[in-house]
């Protein structure tokens, strides 16, 4: 199926879920889940909206857009959470972590050295929390 007949079958909300589930995993819907009691509605315009609408575009796969993704997040210097789920969710979608090491390295030239820090600060806890699951498996 195209990305254009899933658009035609799927509601927006149906294929934000759906899309969701396949980059971030158990911590996207961590997030969604942490919305339920406060701002519902708001969760569904985080499925709808960024995972509905702009990740389900054709134009970038998702590997591109989780680079983008993890390097406008590293750039903000104050999202660490978020910065945290999109590295999970990078992994998810086939970057290695040598590679989101350079993502985040490149972030010093343009956004300076203690985003760059932060960045790779986040990927350490990341990392080292993906490798606590696999040993305890």
């Amino acid at each position: 199926m195209t990305n254009h007949e899933t658009h035609t079958t799927e509601s927006r909300l149906q294929r934000g879920i759906r899309a969701l589930a396949q980059i971030d995993g158990e911590a996207g819907q961590k997030v969604v889940d942490s919305l339920a009691d406060i701002a519902p509605d708001f969760a569904t315009y985080l499925l709808e909206f960024p995972f509905g609408d702009i990740y389900s575009r054709p134009g970038l796969d998702l590997r591109a857009r989780e680079i983008a993704t993890i390097a406008a997040l590293a750039a903000m210097g104050n999202a660490a959470p978020q910065l945290k789920v999109h590295i999970e969710a990078g992994l998810n979608v086939g970057l290695e972590r040598g590679e989101i090491v350079e993502i985040l390295m490149q972030m010093a030239v343009y956004a300076g050295f203690p985003a760059a820090l932060n960045g790779l600060f986040a990927a350490r806890e990341v990392f080292n929390h993906r490798d606590g699951l696999a040993s305890a498996a």
